[in-house]
């Protein structure tokens, strides 16, 4: 059990599958925003939201019997990232939640993934997200706890260098650490690769900056919020993740 807003001291800042100090930021670097592309993208998450409310599922939708099987039986809560394409830096993001043996579509929305897509054998710098089913054990970034039944590790050490592009600044202004080639239990930006450091890791929810990523899977602050509200380590949530295609498979 832990006390609500625990912090965590003295850990090296790191972000987006590589260590801040050694790469460029979660995206193109360019200062595009992406307004105009988020604006159309609003709309369409209003009427995602809408329609999951009234989804009830045996299953995880368009997730094959690879991915679906890893699945851990104690899960009850499914973060599906369904990326457009393996190439593609678009992703439409689903909370699920079941009960009994029911899935529901609690909540969908837009959101973008590593700059060039996926791939099953992620490696460091690679600007892919890795496909696979990973849980989800803790949380933190630069602004206060905003309520996060996840462990929530407050820290300046999360803040985006100042030297990238200005529409990066607040990437890390929440997160929800992938538990890829990580330590569970431990901050997010915690640098540890139980794998090595070639596999690459801090892959997390975070921020949305109107582009793709270095590898990490991005959406609003709104959805961010939701999200750590929502995530319930009783729930044993997971994130399945990748192109649609290969989590059809």
């Amino acid at each position: 059990m832990r006390m609500a807003g625990v912090v965590r001291a003295g850990v090296t800042a790191a972000a987006c599958g590589v260590l801040l100090t050694t790469v460029a930021a979660c995206g193109s670097g360019s200062g595009d925003d992406g307004s105009d592309t988020q604006s159309g993208r609003k709309a369409a998450d209003g009427a995602q939201r809408d329609e999951a409310r009234s989804v009830d599922l045996k299953r995880i939708p368009d997730v094959g019997d690879r991915y679906q099987k890893q699945i851990p039986a104690s899960a009850r809560q499914v973060v599906a990232v369904y990326g457009d394409g393996k190439d593609s830096a678009d992703s439409t993001i689903v909370l699920y939640s079941k009960s009994g043996d029911t899935w529901k579509k609690e909540r969908g929305w837009s959101g973008h993934n590593g700059k060039k897509g996926w791939t099953t054998n992620h490696r460091e710098g690679d600007k892919r997200s890795p496909v696979g089913v990973f849980t989800l054990s803790d949380a933190g970034g630069v602004l206060a706890d905003p309520g996060a039944k996840l462990p929530y590790t407050r820290s300046a050490s999360f803040q985006a260098p100042h030297y990238w592009a200005k529409s990066h600044w607040h990437d890390f202004d929440y997160v929800v650490a992938i538990d890829y080639n990580r330590t569970k239990g431990t901050s997010p930006n915690d640098p540890t690769r139980p794998e090595g450091q070639s596999k690459g890791g801090s892959i997390w929810l975070h921020m949305d900056h109107g582009s793709g990523t270095s590898a990490c899977v991005s959406q609003s602050k709104g959805d961010m919020e939701y999200l750590l509200k929502t995530l319930d380590p009783a729930q044993h949530p997971v994130v399945v993740m990748g192109d649609k295609a290969e989590l059809k498979a």
